[in-house]
């Protein structure tokens, strides 16, 4: 019996040591490729806190492999999921105040975006996430542009007129209130439909602008630069009760590699959105710039089209828009 006694033991030893393990594992979710510095970011903080030695791993799911793009936040609210870099304005509805992390005219560029990261408007997302179990660990926000045949697009009267393709709702809304043409795609599909003339132009990141070889497609490109127009809000988020679960110096080793991680994603941010302007300069695509002057012109137009229909479905929305436009 007493050899039989020491194995049932050393079974429930394994298993109780097994479930220990586990809990000090985390699993992050994100639905781009590995070279994607949305990637890298994740990559960054789960090398320094294996690297910190506090028993804590993260294990990374790219490429949509655990949770589809736009199926991440809701099992990352209900503890399914422990950690994603995830677009916000994915959740907006069911948080529709999210909406406001990709809104025309909030934010003119990263310097101006980073001061947005910290400061009482996030400091009100950060409490409606707090309510859905969710808490930031790194900010950051991605640039795009308007890449068009028809002519360059500075301001809100050169897409009077075009068939457009925009990113997220609150672009379509303004870019309709111009008098454009909208078509609702996804990236992938934007090649393909600029190609058959479906599209005469497109407003998309930086990033796709690249990945997706659009300065084959386009006659004319404007890029994110000192005053930009797209901005989108892409954080990586933790579960916060699993946050909270972990102990004093797990805690501190991942908000040591977050504070780290936000930098080099500012960082990264500002070279993205000049790799996708040699790009297209390397391509022979003519370059424009936006102006402040264009930049208040399509604020202005927002604030009559996309800023109302935001503060009509979304509870305090008000209030939000007023802290988001008050910062500088």
């Amino acid at each position: 019996m007493k050899p039989r006694l020491k194995s049932t033991l050393a079974v429930v030893a394994l298993s109780l040591a097994a479930g220990a393990a586990s809990a000090e594992e985390l699993r992050l979710s994100h639905q781009w490729a590995e070279g994607d510095v949305r990637h890298q970011v994740a990559q960054m903080v789960a090398d320094d806190v294996a690297n910190a030695g506090v028993d804590l791993t993260i294990q990374i799911f790219p490429n949509q492999t655990l949770f589809k793009a736009r199926e991440q936040y809701t099992p990352l609210s209900r503890g399914q999921l422990d950690m994603t870099v995830l677009p916000l304005s994915y959740a907006g509805g069911q948080q529709p105040a999210y909406n406001l992390t990709l809104m025309p005219g909030l934010v003119r560029n990263h310097d101006h975006a980073a001061r947005l990261s910290h400061s009482p408007f996030m400091d009100k997302l950060t409490e409606i996430m707090a309510g859905d179990d969710v808490m930031v660990l790194v900010h950051g926000y991605l640039a795009g542009g308007f890449g068009s045949n028809k002519g360059c697009i500075t301001k809100p009267e050169d897409v009077s007129g075009i068939s457009i393709r925009a990113a997220g709702k609150s672009f379509e809304q303004m870019l309709a209130g111009a008098g454009a043409s909208i078509s609702s795609m996804a990236s992938s599909e934007i090649y393909p439909a600029l190609q058959t003339g479906v599209l005469d132009a497109t407003n998309t990141s930086s990033e796709s602008f690249v990945s997706y070889r659009l300065y084959e497609q386009l006659k004319c490109y404007t890029p994110a630069g000192d005053t930009a127009l797209w901005f989108m809000y892409q954080p990586l988020l933790m579960n916060k009760s699993t946050f909270d679960g972990l102990n004093a110096e797990q805690q501190a080793a991942l908000m040591s590699a977050a504070e780290k991680a936000e930098a080099f994603y500012l960082e990264q941010a500002k070279l993205g959105d000049d790799v996708a302007r040699q790009a297209f300069a390397n391509a022979g695509v003519e370059i424009a710039e936006m102006s402040p002057e264009d930049f208040e012109a399509w604020r202005k137009l927002a604030s009559e089209t996309a800023y109302p229909a935001f503060v009509a479905e979304t509870p305090d929305g008000q209030m939000l828009l007023d802290l988001a436009l008050a910062v500088e």
